[in-house]
């Protein structure tokens, strides 16, 4: 496993930072006397819903890309292209955290936000693809 050492650490990244945005945005809301669960009002606007909305962005692509990462392990996908597809996803996803979290005109649907997360759905069917071809004698 050794040979995937950059992409083991990728992937621990990707799970740390889906931790660290769940205690974010369940502390936050504690902060402000929320409930937990949805935030109202759902609007880009507010703080609290872009919070939760960036934890749940984060939860919600994060099994497809990691199950894709281990069967590529798994199947011997070449190092340097895994590691290469994991810390290029590892960086669109903590900057599509960054622009959803500070807000303003781009972090609003349709812009560089939708952007940056269509750009981490198509890495993930990239690896998937790449997986896929690894795995088919």
């Amino acid at each position: 496993m050794a040979t995937y050492s950059h992409s083991i650490v990728g992937v621990l990244v990707l799970c740390l930072l889906s931790i660290v945005l769940a205690v974010y945005s369940g502390s936050s809301k504690g902060r402000a006397g929320a409930l937990s669960g949805p935030v109202l009002p759902m609007d880009d606007d507010n703080l609290l819903y872009r919070i939760d909305r960036v934890h749940l962005n984060t939860v919600e692509a994060l099994p497809p890309f990691v199950v894709a990462a281990l069967l590529a392990m798994m199947v011997g996908v070449r190092p340097v292209t895994l590691a290469t597809l994991i810390w290029v996803y590892v960086a669109v996803r903590l900057i599509h955290a960054a622009v959803y979290l500070r807000g303003g005109k781009a972090a609003k649907g349709g812009s560089i936000r939708t952007i940056l997360y269509v750009s981490g759905a198509l890495i993930t069917v990239v690896l998937i693809a790449v997986t896929a071809v690894a795995a088919i004698p």
